[in-house]
């Protein structure tokens, strides 16, 4: 059987009651809802599902319809860079699935918001028209507030190529097919967005297979070092975690500890377990290496970490 894995990000962290309905939507086609992390500062919610091409497909556009209906970009407002009331809607392969698979899920979803919500909808990553339309960035520049802009300039994949009611409520969509991504948050002893996005900007550079921004984390009296990892082959958790150590301490700060957003392979954690316990000449089992990520990187500082609740394949 195959099985495909769809994360939309919907721009709303606060309403308790729209969250739960847009989930719901989702849920009642018959997809496994693996996880729902929302973010308050953020105004965002990332829903993690699973299921067949088909079954997530419906479970995809019934979400972003449902979004549509009940969010108002118009008077929305939060810390992360968002397009529309579903600002992306990514479809990973898993078990017996290929990249091409999700790329035709999600040039479907793309054409059938258009269709019947008269909503914009950009294609990025492996479903991309052009090479520029890759990234996720260079679609989401300038936010909702220049979209009236941005669909003159860089016309939409699907939809209406101006602001019209639809848009002007929903905002746009951001589609596309990709590998797993990791979401993940630094926080430091700081509530000093300007030496988060100083640590950010060296880290870019420094950094590769990641993407990062620092923003304020009100809720947590913090500013946060906010991380897209799209390989953690080539760049792991440990690896980020230390340098944002050695980037805050030159500027006098220090790293509280960090957040996993959503789902997180199991090889992820391993690997930096690995690297934590390496030199001790010890052999050590794998909960034993994840257990060991979890303290160094102390991902319990904003709440308990349950491998159980965020490892992909245990929720799988």
């Amino acid at each position: 059987m195959k099985l495909i894995e769809c994360v939309p990000n919907i721009s709303e962290g606060r309403d308790k009651n729209k969250i739960d309905a847009i989930v719901r939507a989702a849920a009642l086609r018959g997809v496994k809802i693996l996880h729902v992390d929302t973010g308050h500062d953020a105004n965002r919610t990332v829903i993690t599902f699973a299921g067949t091409p088909e079954k997530v497909f419906e479970a995809a556009f019934a979400l972003v319809q449902k979004s549509c209906e009940l969010i108002d970009m118009r008077g929305h407002g939060g810390a992360h860079p968002r397009l529309g009331a579903v600002d992306v809607c990514p479809f990973i392969p898993l078990d017996g699935a290929t990249m091409q698979d999700c790329v035709d899920a999600a040039k479907k979803l793309a054409e059938k918001v258009a269709a019947e919500l008269q909503t914009p909808v950009y294609l990025y990553e492996e479903a991309a028209s052009s090479p520029e339309r890759k990234n996720l960035a260079f679609i989401r520049k300038g936010g909702y507030e220049n979209l009236a802009q941005k669909l003159k300039e860089l016309p939409p994949d699907y939809g209406p190529a101006e602001m019209s009611p639809a848009a002007q409520k929903s905002g746009a969509l951001i589609t596309g097919a990709r590998n797993i991504l990791i979401a993940y948050n630094v926080t430091l002893d700081s509530d000093d967005v300007g030496k988060a996005k100083q640590i950010a900007a060296v880290l870019r550079q420094n950094l590769k297979a990641v993407k990062t921004l620092g923003w304020a984390a009100p809720r947590y009296n913090a500013a946060q070092v906010s991380f897209n990892i799209t390989d953690y082959k080539t760049t792991s958790l440990y690896d980020i975690y230390e340098a944002c150590k050695a980037e805050a301490d030159k500027l006098a700060l220090k790293v509280k500890g960090s957040e996993i957003i959503g789902l997180v392979p199991e090889a992820a954690l391993v690997r930096a377990g690995k690297k934590y316990l390496s030199g001790d000449g010890v052999t050590h089992s794998k909960e034993q290496k994840i257990n060991a990520a979890a303290a160094a990187l102390n991902l319990n500082l904003h709440a308990p970490f349950i491998p159980a609740e965020k490892i992909i394949e245990y929720k799988l």
